[in-house]
């Protein structure tokens, strides 16, 4: 992916586009794939950086939901099961299987729990993940070497996926990149209107080199999550809000708090969630919570109360209690659910996705990473029904995911990546500053210099650009040492 060419290719065209796309997160980069393979003109835009927001801030895990299947979500549970086997399938290189395991107390939980998760493995049919199997005390503690003795007296063992979601997605991108897409970030829709030909007209604010362009669609699909709503009203006036945002939020501890290559899963908490005690890059990844925000960008911050909910939560089950002294790193994300009338509670709401057709604007919104294929190849049979697009059938079930190319990783983020911030280098495409701060921190300037080198950065603008970054890193840790002068 380059930008400077996909600037260059939207200033050039002339005709109408197939398909634009808003939004650059898992859902809308998978339109672009879909929309790509089907032999449609596609542009994606995205106003700030490729996942910068929900997509890169999941709780890395590719499953069904079990938690649903308490819920009764059925459909849901068994369209999540499908899609997870289509991910490892198609994305081998960053979905991976992990065994999960259920503590149990007494012989009732362990009935209760093996019983739905036999229903789990039922589901997933012929891409199960594993058979679920229940554990004797001394199986769930060999398993699971940081666990309490005194809270468990047997377990459930379990499977479902992991993977790397910021990774994914860029791969995503890349995929749909080879395949045609034309993928360009920090590029803001300011506009929409529709000609009497029924063309969407779009104005679009190019955030890095400060210009506008102008495009225009056959149809637009509108994929911006927890941001739809603003973009419903630039084709809707009177369009009623749809989105009900909630903050999941999650820490990063040492590994040895649990001392394992298997997760576990806390199966009841008091906000009405499981939560999840997962070894991810070689760390321990706890979360996550749910709880009801104002606007999207109040998902983004984990609060102090839901921090203090996780190291308590966790230290219920563990040996040794994690202290926030033990935080390497903690995100929180914002999750776009569909309103319902009935709940305010967001732990509640369905994850279940839903399309919505503002004046020919197609919205697809709620559902989750693990779905997000299905959600695409939804979004692009609306619109190619919408505008009378000429498309052969969806291919994306069979689609391998390409991985990325072996070289620096700074390098290849910045020359191939579209990374156009020290953020969208050691946050998204490496994961240092998530898993490693101290590493992020060391490499802030060898990434300013690289960006500084492509973009023509003065020597003040790669300054700022540092001190930028120093936010981002005080966001993540509290850390205060990181300056500009590194």
């Amino acid at each position: 992916m380059d930008r400077k060419l996909s600037l260059k290719i939207v200033r050039e065209r002339a005709e109408p586009w197939d398909v634009v796309i808003i939004g650059g997160g898992a859902t809308g980069i998978g339109c672009a794939l879909d929309a790509a393979t089907r032999g449609l003109s596609v542009l994606l835009v995205e106003r700030d950086d490729l996942g910068k927001h929900t997509s890169s801030r999941s709780t890395k895990l590719v499953h069904g939901g079990v938690r649903y299947l308490a819920q009764g979500d059925i459909s849901l549970v068994r369209e999540a099961l499908h899609e997870r086997g289509l991910l490892l399938k198609n994305g081998p290189h960053t979905v991976h299987k992990l065994e999960f395991i259920v503590p149990c107390r007494n012989l009732w939980e362990k009935i209760f729990y093996g019983t739905g998760l036999k229903i789990y493995d039922i589901l997933a049919g012929n891409l199960s993940f594993g058979r679920s199997r229940s554990l004797s005390k001394s199986e769930t503690l060999n398993r699971l070497p940081g666990l309490d003795p005194a809270v468990v007296s047997g377990g459930i063992s379990y499977w479902d996926g992991q993977f790397d979601d910021a990774r994914l997605l860029i791969d995503i991108a890349s995929t749909a990149s080879e395949n045609g897409a034309c993928i360009l970030n920090y590029a803001r829709v300011d506009a929409l209107s529709l000609n009497k030909e029924k063309i969407r007209n779009i104005t679009i604010s190019d955030m890095v080199g400060r210009e506008t362009l102008s495009v225009q669609a056959l149809s637009v699909i509108n994929a911006a999550g927890a941001f739809a709503d603003p973009i419903r009203k630039m084709s809707d006036a009177d369009a009623k809000p749809v989105i009900m945002a909630a903050r999941g939020s999650h820490i990063i501890l040492p590994l040895d708090l649990l001392s394992s290559g298997s997760a576990l899963m806390i199966p009841k908490t008091p906000d009405g969630r499981v939560l999840f005690c997962i070894p991810w890059l070689g760390r321990l990844l706890v979360g996550t919570t749910d709880v009801p925000c104002s606007s999207p960008e109040q998902g983004e911050i984990p609060t102090n109360d839901e921090i203090d909910f996780l190291l308590d939560t966790a230290g219920q089950y563990l040996i040794k209690k994690p202290k926030r002294d033990d935080i390497i790193s903690s995100f929180a994300g914002v999750r776009p659910l569909v309103r319902q009338q009935e709940t305010q509670t967001t732990a509640k709401l369905s994850r279940s996705h839903e399309l919505f057709i503002d004046n020919g604007l197609i919205t697809i919104t709620g559902g989750k990473w693990t779905t997000y294929r299905r959600m695409a190849e939804d979004a692009v049979d609306a619109a190619v029904k919408y505008a009378g697009l000429r498309a052969t059938r969806c291919i994306t079930q069979d689609l391998t995911i390409g991985p990325p190319a072996a070289c620096d990783e700074i390098e290849r983020a910045i020359d191939q990546e579209m990374a156009q911030t020290i953020e969208d280098v050691l946050l998204r495409r490496m994961r240092a500053l998530l898993i490693d701060p101290d590493s992020a921190k060391g490499l802030a300037t060898q990434a300013a210099d690289r960006l500084a080198k492509k973009s023509g950065w003065s020597e003040k603008e790669k300054i700022t650009a540092i001190c930028e970054f120093e936010k981002v890193f005080r966001q993540y840790t509290g850390d205060q040492s990181l300056s500009a002068d590194n």
